[in-house]
């Protein structure tokens, strides 16, 4: 069993996935990267918008934090986050980034379940990007749930507005390496942080139209992975966490 207490301990940042709201922990974010050794840690609860400024991490950043056992999620790559440890070290370079992490990307989740894993990097096949509006009903309780998480923001946090749903649900139907066919609703946070940039530009369609060119041109002829985890509470259902741009380049010497 985990010491109930352990740190500090160091992760390169793959995946920041859509705030959820709960009803112990608020407003939170569920994280997740690898280790310099190649091993997931899933990171949760993280309360982003309350940390300070010099603990907001973003993809490709390096950092380290202590930790201890969680209480509820026995999945082997969970670790209880104390926030207050959280130090941002430095980005991992373009250049480096296909190197150190093709040697984790595995064919399929299957290949990752038969391994015991409930995280995986995978690179997807035939993948078309899509979305769906969602329901008025849909986002005005999505709406209610991001007010009341507000409310409850930390006295000192920079942002103490309530999140804004996003109103569609981006998709991909895609084959993975092992020939099979998918479907997965992208819970990633980038991705719908990039609709509200474009669509504030230029309006929706024109946003949807650009993502359209940059999920369906731009990174699947440079390069994509997808990052998968398990659900807490239905260890079958995979959830499509980070959507990743990893170019097949060929790669330099990696620091930490």
């Amino acid at each position: 069993m985990l010491a109930s207490v352990l740190g500090p301990e160091r992760v390169l940042v793959l995946v920041k996935a859509l705030p959820h709201v709960g009803d112990k922990h608020g407003e939170t974010v569920c994280c997740a990267g690898v280790t310099i050794n190649g091993e997931w840690r899933r990171l949760f609860p993280v309360s982003f918008r309350s940390l300070d400024k010099e603990r907001k991490f973003n993809r490709w950043d390096w950092i380290e934090y202590n930790w201890r056992s969680p209480k509820s999620d026995r999945r082997p790559e969970s670790r209880h986050v104390q926030e207050n440890s959280i130090r941002v070290l430095h980005k991992l370079v373009q250049k480096e980034r296909h190197t150190f992490l093709q040697r984790i990307v595995r064919q399929s989740v299957l290949e990752a379940e038969e391994a015991g894993e409930t995280l995986v990097l995978i690179r997807p096949k035939e993948s078309w990007f899509y979305w769906e509006e969602k329901s008025p009903e849909k986002l005005e309780q999505q709406s209610k749930e991001y007010q009341a998480a507000a409310s409850q923001l930390s006295f000192f946090a920079d942002d103490k507005r309530p999140l804004v749903p996003c109103p569609f649900e981006f998709k991909f139907r895609y084959r993975s390496a092992d020939g099979q066919p998918h479907t997965a609703t992208c819970d990633d946070w980038e991705t719908s942080a990039t609709y509200f940039r474009l669509e504030r530009r230029h309006g929706s369609a024109t946003a949807l139209e650009r993502m359209s060119t940059i999920f369906n041109q731009q990174y699947v002829s440079a390069g994509m992975a997808f990052a998968m985890g398990t659900h807490s509470r239905f260890p079958k259902t995979w959830l499509l966490v980070g959507i990743i741009r990893l170019d097949e380049t060929t790669q330099q010497s990696l620091e930490v």
